[in-house]
């Protein structure tokens, strides 16, 4: 019989904070991370902006040598794990590391030390790279490191679905423990892609904001980049209460879908189907769902796709239906953002607030939901969606319920 799955750790490092309640703190009081970057060469780009981990020192986390093999990317998701690990209060068996999966996303991997390889190549015209290059930069380094960090000897992959890299890495971890294939698992993602030759091929795109993001407002001029780690610890719900353990919310379904239509350009029938696959997945109406944590990325084509896939969805429910985009204050963390997503939306299942969309200035009649503009909400939800749509074609949507 399926297993009930619950999240009884949370761990992030994000632009809100280096640690839950400093992320939780920022959200609620719709305080954003969206800043001047500090970590690139900002002469060189038509915009100025960035949602970076302020203040980062890989010291106070890793000796040299650690800091030596683990490009920034990898860092935040040890990071993450470990406050997740700990706010769990796991106790490690033999049995168990057996047992535990470690499932994590991430978009584009070890950028920095990419960029820094070929800056040193082609640029300067040394002859050799930093030979812990190729361990740097492999996507799966962030997971392959809390492995080898905890012990845990169990299923450990990564998931590289573009911007919906994370939402799959926890759906799949999902379906690992309810099937009884994992017994836990630490699951989310992490990205950190301040460098200037992948800001560059952004600004290419011309999809960035030149000042900040705005989601679902009718002046809205793109996103903003973001770099995060963050991690949730899954594991049955008998297992949690025998142990005593905390339980944030129950995971109850992952929805999962491929457009088929456009490489860059949302369907929002595509982001429909992996919503209703979503709520088919855990078994409850959609008159449920109370909140959405949309992927709202504040660019001009995707919120009123988003817009139109949850009417689709939901039908006259859409309109009682709260929705923000949290985007607005922790920016688009690329194949961290389902994870950072899923942290907000448990938390604010758990704490009874809803975040809100900041920088709202202008509703748009393309985007005629309840975007929680600019102030949080009470508000006691059963159930609640977060959404996540890549380029590719590529959705993932998770779906929580308050415990």
């Amino acid at each position: 019989m399926p297993r009930r799955v619950v999240i009884t750790g949370v761990g992030i490092i994000s632009a809100l904070g280096s640690n839950r309640e400093e992320f939780w703190q920022a959200l609620s009081a719709g305080c954003s991370g969206i800043r001047p970057m500090a970590g690139a060469d900002r002469t060189q780009l038509r915009f100025q902006n960035g949602a970076e981990v302020q203040n980062y020192d890989p010291s106070r986390y890793f000796d040299d040598k650690e800091n030596g093999l683990l490009d920034r990317f990898a860092q935040f998701a040890v990071v993450s794990a470990r406050e997740a690990v700990a706010d769990a209060g796991i106790e490690w068996t033999e049995e168990l590391r057996e047992n535990t999966a470690i499932i994590t996303g991430s978009c584009v991997g070890g950028q920095s030390t990419e960029d820094e390889g070929f800056v040193a190549l082609y640029k300067k015209g040394l002859p050799r790279v930093n030979p812990l290059t190729i361990p740097r930069i492999m996507a799966n380094a962030g997971a392959s490191r809390i492995s080898l960090e905890l012990g845990v000897v169990g299923p450990t992959y990564t998931i590289s679905t573009a911007c919906s890299s994370a939402n799959h890495a926890i759906g799949h971890a999902l379906w690992m423990v309810r099937s009884g294939a994992a017994a836990m698992a630490i699951t989310g993602g992490s990205e950190a892609i301040f460098s200037t030759g992948f800001l560059k091929a952004w600004e290419a795109m011309r999809v960035v904001s030149p000042d900040t993001c705005r989601p679902f407002s009718k002046d809205r001029r793109g996103l903003i980049l973001g770099e995060a780690g963050a991690m949730l610890i899954l594991e049955p719900l008998e297992a949690a209460r025998a142990r005593g353990a905390h339980i944030y919310g129950e995971l109850v379904g992952f929805g999962m879908s491929s457009d088929a239509h456009h490489i860059t350009q949302p369907s929002a029938d595509g982001a429909a189907r992996a919503m209703r696959a979503a709520i088919c997945d855990a078994a409850i109406e959609p008159e449920q769902i109370g909140y959405i944590n949309a992927h709202g990325t504040g660019t001009p084509a995707n919120d009123p796709t988003e817009t139109l896939a949850i009417r689709k969805v939901f039908g006259a429910h859409a309109d009682r239906l709260a929705m923000s985009s949290t985007k607005s204050m922790h920016g688009h963390t690329l194949g961290a953002a389902g994870a950072v997503e899923a942290v907000a939306t448990v938390l604010a299942l758990e704490r009874g607030i809803l975040p809100p969309t900041a920088n709202f200035t202008e509703p748009d009649p393309a985007c005629d939901l309840d975007v929680i503009p600019n102030q949080a909400r009470r508000a006691e939800v059963e159930c609640a969606l977060s959404n996540s749509f890549a380029f590719g074609g590529l959705n993932a949507v998770l779906a929580f319920r308050r415990v």
